[in-house]
């Protein structure tokens, strides 16, 4: 396996994380191809040119490219609307394939497509160029739709769940971050198990590490007083941030006193901005507004510190593929409580790294906070137990897995969806 051709339509890796569409995917396509290139795998990633200052190609760090494709309006687009751009963005990320192969490169071994809408364009072009796919979802249409969906399309809402039965159907592999994450893909879309493999994302423990709390509070400029909660993520209805709020005023009703959240990220999506006026006005009303500190998103590696200053790190989502956040948080000592959905109930060790409790729950939430409040060397240990866990989250052993089996594909007939 020499050369692998990354589809990244919607959101660029280049992007700040927290702003607009930008989040874990985009974590997860850089950090990954970074630790593939690093590991010997060239990888050139493909993303629409969504302004119209973007050069043609981004050289990252050696053997890690980002191109930027046309496909609509260099200018952002909504996600409900994107599948219109779908052929045109595999039109030209074909065309620039070929133009790289044309100029000396190597050609690429395989696709790999992130998200649905790369998904339909990694189809395409594996019946193009005859090369293995590989797709990772990162959110599934049929397990969000129970709970929340800020993109339907109001033409055809069953198209996003349509298409990705078919990429399912005819990827050659299709990555899971998690067990539960199969079981979603088999049950929902009738996946073949023996094609789901499973390949947890990682972090950078160079960044992401234990460190000194009062120091990390300073470097913030957040008081050294009363616990200190921090949120981090887009602002929209699926992360939960109404319950992080809320969990203030339930703290106040359990006699905690002095509680501060911190809420670090982005209205995101066309329900962003509704979203973070609804949860403010109910702060207001709640009268924890004074103490709720919004920051906005930041690099991804000056989470950290906020992560450190915090004594807890909530993470109420209502639908979660796998917790990118968590798994931050528990790699910088700091103990998790989040929601018992999706991949949060695999990375969280119930009682032992964090606190799972039911989805919605502020109540359960606040008392869990309130727990470690109150004993704050139990609280510790937890924090020491959850980095020692996250340890066995790298993107080096995901890029080894993966280079592994990316060279199974590139040597076996690809499958046939018909």
């Amino acid at each position: 396996m020499r050369k692998l051709a990354v589809l990244s339509l919607h959101t660029s890796p280049l992007a700040q994380p927290g702003t607009g569409d930008g989040g874990g995917m985009n974590v997860y396509v850089r950090e990954l191809s970074s630790a593939l290139a690093r590991a010997g795998v060239a990888c050139d990633v493909f993303t629409r040119a969504a302004s119209r200052d973007v050069p043609e190609s981004v050289e990252v760090e050696p053997g890690l490219v980002v191109h930027h494709i046309e496909a609509g309006p260099r200018r952002p687009v909504e996600k409900s609307l994107l599948h219109l751009v779908v052929e045109e963005f595999a039109d030209g990320v074909g065309r620039r394939l070929e133009s790289l192969v044309a100029s000396g490169e190597p050609p690429a071994d395989a696709l790999h497509a992130n998200y649905w809408l790369s998904g339909v364009a990694g189809h395409r072009l594996k019946h193009r160029l005859g090369l293995p796919l590989v797709s990772t979802f990162h959110t599934l249409d049929r397990v969000k739709a129970e709970v929340s969906s800020d993109e339907v399309d109001l033409a055809d809402p069953d198209r996003r769940a349509r298409s990705e039965a078919e990429v399912i159907g005819c990827s050659d592999a299709v990555l899971a971050s998690c067990s539960v994450e199969v079981d979603q893909l088999v049950e929902l879309y009738g996946a073949d198990r023996s094609r789901v493999e499973v390949i947890a994302p990682g972090v950078d423990h160079a960044f992401f590490s234990p460190g000194d709390r009062a120091q990390a509070r300073r470097a913030t400029g957040l008081s050294a007083e009363g616990p200190l909660l921090v949120f981090v993520g887009r602002i929209q209805p699926l992360k939960g941030v109404d319950v992080a709020v809320e969990v203030l005023a339930e703290l106040d009703r359990l006699g905690v006193a002095g509680s501060r959240l911190v809420l670090v990220g982005g209205p995101s999506g066309p329900l962003g901005p509704a979203e973070m006026e609804r949860v403010m006005a109910a702060a207001e009303a709640r009268g924890v507004a004074e103490r709720i500190s919004r920051v906005p998103p930041l690099p991804h590696e000056l989470l950290s510190a906020y992560y450190r200053a915090a004594d807890c790190c909530l993470v109420p989502s209502r639908s979660e593929s796998f917790g990118l956040v968590a798994l931050e948080a528990a790699a910088c000592g700091t103990p998790v409580v989040a929601s018992a959905v999706g991949g949060l109930t695999t990375l969280v060790e119930d009682g032992t790294t964090g606190f799972l409790v039911d989805q919605g729950r502020a109540d359960a939430f606040a008392a869990r906070v309130a727990q470690l409040w109150a004993d704050p060397e139990a609280a510790r240990a937890m924090g020491r137990a959850a980095s020692r866990h996250a340890r066995a989250y790298t993107w080096p052993i995901a890029a080894a897995r993966l280079r592994r089996l990316y060279g199974q594909l590139t040597a076996r007939t690809l499958v046939d969806c018909g």
